[in-house]
């Protein structure tokens, strides 16, 4: 099938871009400086230079002032190349950067539809120009470039890439957007459809996954690569050699007669049913983009671009992309700069670290010590065979990360070199910071301390991974329970982001501050809390478990609950966080949150029943859920009154307000964005919500049980 495109700045060039200008008096815009270069074949190339004028912590942004003066310079260039005075222009960014996308940082200001409709079409307007300019275009990729960024290099007519670069990526599904200057229609048609899906849905949804370099230019998103070095030189070489002919880039992953006609729709239809299977049917985003690549397949570039149009302004004027907004800056911004966080300077080193226990958790902990601070990490348990199990574990996955080529071969030689194991508690004495590892039960722990403190220096950290237990009273043995703090890390301890750090009227500065410097040094985000059950994050999903095994309890199937509450939005439904944390601990959470708060938190004797059958699903080989357990659902009984749907998701919504009021009344955290950020962080929670918070605002659950004294905070806009 033979592809039609053509210029489409006659559907753009008459469009007042006005509006958008007034609402960017403060822009930092993002300039476009011309040069001229002698090529070595002795033609002229254009070369613009996009610049904001900051240094490398504000990259390069596209905001409306910009990008009308990009469209001037390149339609100066257009000019030139019709008097014959160039041969091609080419775009590239400052230092290590060539975009980061559209400057979003006052599209929450938009009035109406029909102003959000002229961003897209402002994109649309002044890149689109570069598939027929006159002369060959081209956009060396010289470093990070993210949506606009990486859409302007789409849009040209051929790309090269820094080895080095990173930071590649088409994000705007992420933030509850779609790519909207061109790069749901062009993409596909440069790497193919399933290429396609894995930039534009897979990885951003997969907590914006990123692309380096080698891996954008093996799927075809630029046409050659070069070393940092010389990166510009060869650019501008190969550019030479592209303009007169003797190079002809070659585009395997481009789709074919075949694709196009059997493999298209079915990988549509594939990435459907994974997308409503892992993330429910609410998020807007993604089911866009699928619409897009779905027309992309045979639309014109007019069609798409309009659709593209189309789509954006809606989504941009919706309240799931304000919600995204709200949360990219909560974990943007405030999770770098922690609420009530001592002062950085009071934190000590730390030189070696010591994990009690041997078993899975411990040796994660372990695995991450050594990855990121590269000290000597030692590990201990009660006998010489768990010891020596531990430290098997732990070597074999840095050897896995070998073989994966995650590491070198002399880093693979360095970190095993690190790991150690003991049963002699006297290896710990030189340990600046020691973690425990061991069964979530109170006097365990607070005899694994009081013994390993005999052995210690006086001002070595003991931190505790309980995710329940009171802090204050697991170091009630301890003759310095100032040297105590929380360290809760959520699973697996590799991926999620969160450390809830928490602190115990004992806790002093120094540990604090310790903590905090330690769980940055980890690349982990930390909130801190006060010592009360749960924290935050389980305490939030103790109420919603609690109320879910309520209405089970009451006679409800699972099935039902799951989706009375699939409004929630939530990564999974109930039954399968329930099986992802385990049943055994699901019931042992909120048997602790019911001891705390009766009144509050439901406890389940059919969860307990689950818990000592021991599933509540059946899984194939490789651990996929089938469907549910059918005589685990035979042990639950006693219910012979179900709820409604509606009934059910309107008590876990005011339990959720009210319990977080709570909260924040006992000033559990410092305000209720932290909150929000626990719950995207370490329970997954979606960015189209924007948090718990914004979202028990919205459906009015704040006002049902507070009237108007709880709201979420102004969600804000970004830079994206």
């Amino acid at each position: 099938m033979e592809r039609t495109t053509e210029v489409t700045d006659t559907t753009y060039s008459s469009i007042d871009f006005g509006p958008l200008v007034d609402m960017s008096h403060d822009e930092v815009v993002t300039h476009s400086y011309v040069r001229d270069v002698t090529l070595p074949s002795g033609s002229t190339l254009a070369l613009i230079t996009l610049d904001n004028g900051a240094d490398h912590t504000r990259p390069n942004t596209f905001g409306p002032v910009g990008l009308l003066e990009l469209d001037v310079t390149i339609e100066a260039q257009r000019d030139r190349a019709a008097a014959g005075e160039i041969s091609g222009v080419a775009i590239t960014g400052k230092p290590f950067i060539l975009a980061a996308g559209a400057d979003l940082s006052k599209v929450n200001d938009i009035p109406s539809r029909e102003i959000a409709a002229l961003l897209p079409k402002l994109g649309h307007h002044v890149f689109g120009k570069l598939e027929d300019l006159g002369v060959p275009t081209f956009v060396f990729i010289n470093g990070l470039a993210l949506g606009g960024g990486l859409e302007i290099g789409l849009n040209a007519n051929y790309r090269t890439i820094d080895s080095s670069a990173q930071g590649i990526a088409l994000p705007e599904v992420f933030l509850g957007l779609i790519p909207g200057w061109g790069g749901s229609y062009l993409l596909p048609n440069l790497i193919g459809i399933e290429n396609a899906l894995t930039v534009m849905i897979e990885n951003p949804l997969k907590m914006n996954r990123m692309l380096k370099a080698p891996q954008a230019f093996e799927m075809g998103i630029a046409d050659a690569m070069f070393p940092a070095s010389t990166f510009l030189e060869d650019s501008l070489a190969w550019a030479s050699d592209v303009i007169a002919g003797t190079v002809t880039p070659k585009r395997p992953n481009a789709p074919g007669r075949i694709e196009r006609t059997v493999k298209w729709d079915a990988a549509i239809g594939i990435a459907r049913k994974m997308l409503e299977s892992k993330i429910g049917t609410v998020p807007q985003s993604p089911y866009k983009a699928l619409e897009l690549l779905k027309a992309a397949k045979s639309g014109t570039k007019a069609e798409c671009f309009a659709l593209e149009d189309e789509a954006l302004a809606e989504l941009i004027a919706g309240e799931q992309f304000r919600a995204s907004v709200y949360a990219f800056n909560l974990v943007q911004k405030r999770a770098k700069r922690p609420a009530g966080a001592p002062d950085k300077k009071l934190a000590q080193r730390v030189t070696k670290v010591g994990v009690i226990g041997a078993g899975l958790m411990a040796t994660q902990f372990a695995l991450l010590f050594v990855r990121r601070l590269r000290v000597p990490v030692v590990i201990t348990d009660l006998d010489q065979t768990r010891v020596d199990q531990g430290v098997a574990t732990i070597r074999g996955e840095i050897d896995k990360l070998a073989q994966k080529g995650r590491i070198s071969a002399d880093e693979q030689n360095r970190l095993t070199a690190l790991v150690h194991g003991t049963t002699d508690k006297a290896d710990f004495a030189d340990c600046d910071w020691v973690i425990e590892a061991v069964f979530e039960e109170l006097g365990v722990k607070q005899d694994v301390f009081a013994d390993v403190e005999k052995h210690i220096s006086s001002e070595a950290v003991l931190a505790t991974n309980t995710s329940s237990l009171s802090v204050e009273k697991i170091g009630a043995k301890l003759e310095h329970p100032e040297r105590l703090v929380g360290f809760h890390f959520f699973n697996p301890v590799a991926v999620m982001p969160l450390i809830e750090v928490v602190r115990t009227p004992q806790t002093n500065d120094a540990v604090l501050a310790t903590a905090m410097a330690t769980a940055k040094n980890l690349r982990k985000n930390a909130v801190i809390t006060r010592d009360t059950p749960g924290f935050v994050v389980n305490r939030v999903l103790a109420k919603l478990l609690g109320e879910a095994m309520h209405a089970v309890d009451s006679g409800t199937s699972f099935a039902d609950v799951d989706t009375a509450l699939a409004p929630l939005g939530l990564p999974m439904a109930p039954s399968e966080l329930l099986d992802l944390v385990g049943l055994r601990v699901g019931a042992h959470v909120l048997d602790t949150h019911h001891s705390a708060f009766p009144d509050r938190f439901y406890n389940s004797d059919n969860l307990h029943k689950l818990a000592e059958y021991g599933a509540l699903f059946e899984k194939d080989g490789k651990g996929k859920i089938k469907g549910f357990d059918k005589k685990a659902l035979k042990i639950v009984s006693g219910g012979t009154s179900p709820l409604g749907a509606d009934e059910i998701l309107r008590r876990v919504q005011d339990g959720l307000a009210d319990e977080i009021h709570r909260m924040l009344e006992d000033d559990v955290v410092h305000a209720a964005e932290d909150i929000d950020l626990c719950l995207i962080l370490g329970a997954g929670y979606p960015f189209q919500m924007g948090g718990v918070t914004p979202y028990l605002d919205r459906v009015g659950a704040s006002e049902r049980v507070f009237g108007d004294t709880f709201h979420h905070p102004p969600m804000t806009a970004l830079d994206a």
